[in-house]
């Protein structure tokens, strides 16, 4: 009778592990399928001329992250464009908005960034407070500032492009660093570019870091030196830094371009063709 309740425990126990590794299995299978069937995000970070309003307003302004859904095939793959006016690489993190894309972040997502129309202004003022120190250095400084009212450590542009992306990488995500859109400043028939400053060190910071570049300012200052001045002058309806609906769509098109001219990055095989 002993030996017949053994043998009965055993046969349980074999039946058990069997369940419990099928169980296993399942979940593993189960994982990996939610895991693929997942669709990866775009997440664009950045300024004004990434996103601006949504061009109800007198100047029907916009900013070129507002058209990029409608580049990508989103039933593989969701943008979601955090951009916002008047932000710098600086404040965007100040302001905690960073820490909100972090939160949904996930590996083989992606970050495209643009950033620096706004770093060059005064790093405490009473009005933003929004610039940073020139360069990418590990240059700091130590400021008191009269927007959030307490102390802060202020570095340069390239330390906070730094930490977007090594952040991301941290995720598992790819980071794609553009440098910013040129402005409407004209010099002897050529627009100017930022090939000294910001343009440069974006591309820096992105190189030494495993990032992605796209030369976004070469590209669109092309397509203005093509098209002259006169022709230019329409992108702008208020200033020389804000592009209507059809300057961002032009804007929106050399990003697409930068994308498809990527090498080694999946991104460009979810476009729409």
């Amino acid at each position: 009778m002993q030996k017949i309740n053994s043998m009965a425990i055993n046969t349980n126990r074999r039946n058990l592990l069997r369940s419990l590794a099928v169980i296993g299995v399942l979940v593993l299978v189960s994982s990996f399928v939610v895991w693929q069937s997942r669709k990866h995000t775009v997440y664009i970070i950045g300024d004004s001329t990434v996103k601006n309003g949504d061009g109800t307003g007198k100047q029907d302004l916009w900013g070129w992250g507002s058209f990029m859904a409608d580049r990508f095939d989103t039933t593989r793959i969701q943008v979601e464009n955090h951009a916002i006016g008047g932000r710098s690489s600086r404040t965007f993190i100040n302001e905690g908005r960073w820490d909100r894309v972090l939160e949904k972040l996930q590996r083989g997502d992606y970050v495209i960034m643009q950033f620096g129309h706004n770093d060059g202004g005064p790093l405490d003022d009473t009005a933003r407070a929004r610039g940073t120190i020139k360069g990418i250095g590990e240059d700091s400084t130590a400021i008191y500032n009269p927007i959030l009212k307490k102390n802060e450590v202020v570095h340069t542009y390239g330390w906070y492009m730094r930490k977007y992306i090594q952040d991301a990488k941290a995720k598992g995500a790819i980071s794609i660093v553009c440098s910013p859109i040129p402005r409407n400043i004209f010099k002897d028939g050529k627009v100017e570019r930022a090939n000294t400053s910001y343009g440069k060190w974006a591309e820096d910071v992105a190189k030494a870091n495993g990032a992605f570049f796209i030369p976004l300012n070469d590209l669109i200052a092309d397509q203005y030196d093509k098209l002259g001045p006169d022709s230019v002058k329409h992108f702008f309806p208020g200033d020389h830094t804000h592009p209507n609906k059809n300057g961002s769509l032009l804007n929106a098109d050399m990003v697409v371009k930068g994308i498809w001219d990527l090498r080694n990055n999946d991104l460009k095989e979810y476009l729409k063709k």
